[in-house]
């Protein structure tokens, strides 16, 4: 209960900080704003700069941001995060085995709804399939977002589709990049990986008590930073765009849309995440190959159910529901 008084001050601060821009606020103003003493204000300014932001303090002004730590750190991610409750909770790690791994276990322990788990470094990332995820420290955001939704356990896919949706418009309203969403849950840049998504769920058979989204987001790597065998298959943001991103302006921006299309979802339904899903996704309306248990079916993608299964017409004119599948586009 401590920290989380601790870290809801912090974040109090950090807001007004935001809101001030490069102006002075006094110690005062900001003792009032964040519901404490003056004093416990100094303890939490320096603990600021001891995490590496660059507060300048000038007597009968007060105090003035001058600069975030280079590093991703929770306060950093905290600073102009608008949102009511996703994010609002955050552990942050340096490195760890799996954000995911972490966040189940905050799960089944009942954390707050919205509760963010990020690291610098993943040592054991994993993707769909128990797939590799390649997670290395200061490049790129590995993150686990925990939810609990009152809705149908069969409706818990449609969250991995939202979130992709979210993860393309916080990309795009942050750094101008517009990726492309390929069914169910990657994130394309140029025809290759940007971003992953893992959705896993703590449920009973007639409800769901958490689901835990995995997002690893490749930031600001170099095409040397990814191993040989993903060079041609992976891209980052900063290799489309030409710069470098702050990984924690992403990720607030991320939150914020996420939070915005999740109360929608939760309001109206899936009817208009489903339409903006599809006006994201790569390869509606064109060539798709679907690689199941089954066997391979090939055809055109028609789009999404609305229960987000994907339909491919193949050539007799068969429609096909896809539920899970490797899905190639041959023409990226």
């Amino acid at each position: 209960m401590a920290s989380q008084l601790q870290s809801e001050i912090r974040k109090k601060l950090l807001d007004a900080f935001a809101e001030a821009e490069d102006e002075f606020i006094s110690g005062q103003a900001l003792a009032e704003a964040a519901g404490c003493s003056r004093t416990a204000v100094w303890k939490h300014i320096e603990g600021l700069r001891e995490e590496g932001f660059r507060l300048e303090a000038v007597r009968k002004k007060g105090y003035r941001l001058i600069e975030v730590p280079s590093a991703l750190t929770a306060d950093e991610i905290r600073l102009g995060l608008k949102t009511e409750f996703i994010g609002k909770t955050i552990h942050y790690f340096n490195s760890v085995d799996s954000t995911q791994k972490i966040a189940l276990k905050l799960a089944a322990e009942k954390t707050h709804d919205g509760t963010l788990v990020v690291a610098d470094e993943q040592t054991e990332g994993r993707g769909r399939m128990d797939r590799k995820w390649h997670s290395p420290s200061g490049t790129g955001i590995w993150m686990s977002l925990i939810v609990r939704p009152d809705i149908p356990l069969q409706k818990a896919p449609q969250l991995t589709l939202l979130t992709a949706v979210a993860v393309v418009r916080g990309v795009e309203a942050a750094t101008g990049l517009a990726p492309e969403i390929k069914w169910p849950n990657d994130i394309l840049a140029n025809g290759k990986k940007l971003t992953g998504i893992l959705t896993e769920l703590q449920a009973e058979a007639d409800r769901i008590h958490s689901v835990i989204i995995g997002i690893g987001i490749n930031v600001n790597q170099k095409g040397s930073d990814f191993p040989s065998e993903l060079r041609d298959l992976a891209t980052s943001i900063a290799a489309e765009t030409g710069t470098e991103h702050s990984r924690a302006g992403l990720i607030r921006e991320f939150c914020l849309q996420f939070e915005k299309l999740y109360l929608l979802y939760l309001e109206e339904g899936f009817r208009p995440i489903k339409l903006l899903w599809e006006s994201s996704a790569s390869g509606i309306g064109g060539p798709i190959r679907a690689r199941t248990y089954n066997g391979t079916i090939e055809g055109t993608a028609c789009g999404i159910t609305e229960e987000g299964v994907l339909e491919i017409e193949d050539a007799s004119g068969t429609i096909h529901s896809i539920y899970s599948a490797d899905i190639e586009l041959p023409n990226t």
